[in-house]
């Protein structure tokens, strides 16, 4: 890339990331410091810290991609992004507070007294934050290789260490401020570049998003295949190529048809256009499931609403949240239209995630205002994937140095943390050609078909049994963590079956509230003798003081 100002930027970050988190470190000393920041944490400053560990690789990065390859069918991934915590907001934030858990094993045991369950519950929030935090070392290491030339590992082995010493010695505490600035850095990274795209797109006379002809090359464009692929040729030959191949087009040529790719105008701009049955509605309905529902699933997530003050608190953050989450999610979707028009080569090379951060001097040129922008764009990448991983990281080290190591002390913490962060830098190093917006979306889905379905049923739901609970996880969890591990490790799929494991969620989901309601009413005699006093305190305000 060439940009002398990237690595500055992203060395500027990271020191900054670790100057706040020694700050931080200052006020943290107790065990309840590094867990749940001794519950202390304004609305104001968890919405932002909530904000900053939410938006991760995959809504900085993998959203505009996603727009660029596949066009509005996907606009389901933001809107179910930030449309979940509207779900977090009606059925869970207040009565997660007040259930005074510090982990979501805590909640676990307290509402159904199980030792089992909790383990269960423990092993999923492990596979959960470890599936979603890979993808995000994955994308620090594409990003760094991208702008900078670096090799894949740096960056990933860069942030893995940065997040891990930071949550190692300052915990709960220190994180939520290095969130709360992330936040305000990855909105700006996003908002001020694009005001320029934007003023660049008019002043060239406003290059149609969709042409009739289909996207051209605005410049002579040498592009460098990094997964295999069929293209079809604007003569209507077929070519196969391979990892590793040079193609080259003039200025005005036509971008050639990839195999999976929306290239055609549309197919890229109407919704539901892929096959001829009912496989692509199928799949969205799918995808709304799992994000709209997985958000409150997800372990970094609720564990941000222990550190609440009381219920009150945690229903006012949710609000906060929702404004700024959906405030930044309109960014990304511009990024991917415009990707269409200046970047058009990364639907040859399959480095679409890339289009954020090769942007703004595709469209502004290599001069100094592009290399600006594309460093402050870099910078904000980079904070994506600290924030990100610092959150999911805090909340794995938590379970495993309370039900792992069973230590529940500082020093087990800062161990959990070495162990919780070593295993998914070591899985990052060989899972470079993920997809990080589907690897995340699975995450979604597991957590969607596993914890969703026990906080809903155990907060709302006196009938709920220990029995129940843990046949619902395990049959619809455990089958969104088989549908994650064939997709990962398994044969390319075709068809529906390929439809049914990718988008799992329409029917794990409801698999696992059938399975946890027809168990509970089956074991009704297993419901806790101390249910009625649990429901009490999950539901009554803090004001009436009972």
């Amino acid at each position: 890339m060439g940009n002398d100002f990237v690595v500055p930027a992203i060395v500027a970050v990271t020191l900054v990331t670790v100057g706040i988190g020694f700050y931080g470190l200052r006020l943290a000393r107790t065990t309840s410091d590094f867990l749940v920041a001794s519950r202390a944490i304004s609305p104001t400053w968890n919405a932002a810290a909530i904000g900053g560990e939410y938006l991760s690789a995959a809504s900085f990065l993998g959203i505009a991609g996603l727009v660029l390859k596949y066009g509005v069918d996907v606009l389901w991934y933001p809107v179910g992004f930030a449309a979940g915590y509207l779900a977090l907001l009606l059925f869970v934030a207040a009565p997660l507070r007040r259930s005074g858990a510090f982990t979501l094993p805590d909640f676990c045991e307290l509402r159904l007294g199980s030792r089992r369950l909790r383990i269960l519950a423990t092993a999923f929030v492990i596979f959960i934050g470890w599936l979603y935090l890979v993808p995000q070392l994955q994308g620090a290491g594409l990003t760094l290789a991208t702008v900078a030339g670096s090799p894949y590992p740096l960056g990933a082995l860069l942030v893995a260490s940065v997040v891990t010493a930071n949550v190692a010695l300052g915990g709960m505490r220190a994180i939520t401020f290095v969130q709360a600035f992330q936040y305000w850095l990855k909105l700006t990274a996003l908002a001020v570049p694009v005001i320029f795209l934007a003023l660049q797109w008019q002043a060239d006379g406003r290059p149609a998003v969709t042409p009739p002809d289909g996207p051209t090359f605005r410049a002579a464009t040498t592009v460098v295949v990094e997964h295999r692929a069929t293209l079809t040729l604007p003569d209507g030959d077929i070519r196969e190529v391979r990892p590793g191949d040079e193609l080259t087009f003039a200025a005005g040529d036509p971008v050639p048809d990839v195999s999976g790719v929306a290239t055609d105008a549309n197919d890229w701009l109407l919704p539901s256009a892929a096959g001829d049955d009912d496989r692509g509605l199928f799949a969205t309905y799918s995808l709304i499931l799992a994000t709209f529902l997985g958000t409150m699933g997800l372990p970094h997530v609720l564990v941000r609403f222990y550190t609440n003050p009381d219920g009150a608190s945690a229903r006012r953050t949710t609000l906060v949240v929702l404004a700024l989450v959906g405030a930044f999610y309109l960014l990304p979707t511009l990024y991917g239209v415009l990707g269409r028009i200046y970047t058009p080569q990364l639907l040859l090379s399959g480095q679409t995630d890339a289009v954020v951060v090769l942007l703004p001097e595709a469209a502004l040129g290599d001069g100094l205002a592009g290399r600006l922008l594309a460093a402050l764009v870099a910078a904000g990448a980079f904070a994506a994937f600290l924030s990100t991983s610092s959150g999911l990281l805090t909340s794995v080290a938590g379970v495993i140095s309370t039900d792992v190591l069973g230590r529940g002390s500082v020093r087990g913490f800062r161990l959990a943390t070495v162990i919780a962060g070593g295993v998914p830098a070591v899985l990052s190093l060989h899972v470079s050609g993920l997809d990080v917006s589907q690897v995340v979306g699975l995450a979604f889905a597991v957590a969607a078909s596993s914890f969703c379905p026990l906080l809903v049923l155990g907060i709302w739901w006196r009938g709920l049994t220990d029995v129940g609970a843990t046949a619902g996880v395990v049959v619809g969890g455990g089958a969104a963590i088989g549908a994650v591990l064939v997709t990962v490790l398994g044969p390319p799929l075709s068809g529906w079956p390929a439809t049914l494991i990718a988008q799992p969620a329409a029917w794990t989901v409801p698999l696992a509230f059938t399975v946890m309601v027809a168990v509970s009413m089956a074991t009704r005699r297993r419901a806790p003798a101390d249910v009625a006093a649990t429901m009490l305190r999950l539901h009554t305000p803090e004001a009436l003081r009972m």
